[in-house]
């Protein structure tokens, strides 16, 4: 039979340092700082794309209010944003209500 050896424990004496140094520290806070900074923009832009999409919305609601007036006015709403031409219907004329 084959004797196994004992492992002998190895014991540091080096002392165990308490602190990183202080670049390093100094490096750690600037990437915390920097994340954080990046983060609290990230939320002002958040902020920002709320209001742009609920002011689109109010416009799009705007818009929908002038497609019903030019449909009740010239009978389609399908109108040339450039030059203001009504586009009517295939059929002919709109009804148009007096």
């Amino acid at each position: 039979m084959a004797k196994t050896k004992k492992k002998e424990k190895v014991i540091d004496l080096k002392p165990k340092a308490e602190k990183i140094t202080d670049e390093q520290l100094k490096k750690v806070q600037k990437a915390v700082n920097d994340i954080n900074r990046v983060q609290l923009e990230i939320g002002s832009i958040e902020v920002r794309k709320h209001e742009m999409m609920h002011g689109i919305s109010n416009l799009r609601e705007s818009l929908t209010v002038l497609q019903n007036e030019f449909q009740k006015e010239y009978g389609t709403f399908d109108i040339n944003v450039q030059d203001g031409t009504i586009n009517y219907p295939e059929n002919g004329e709109a009804n148009k209500e007096d």
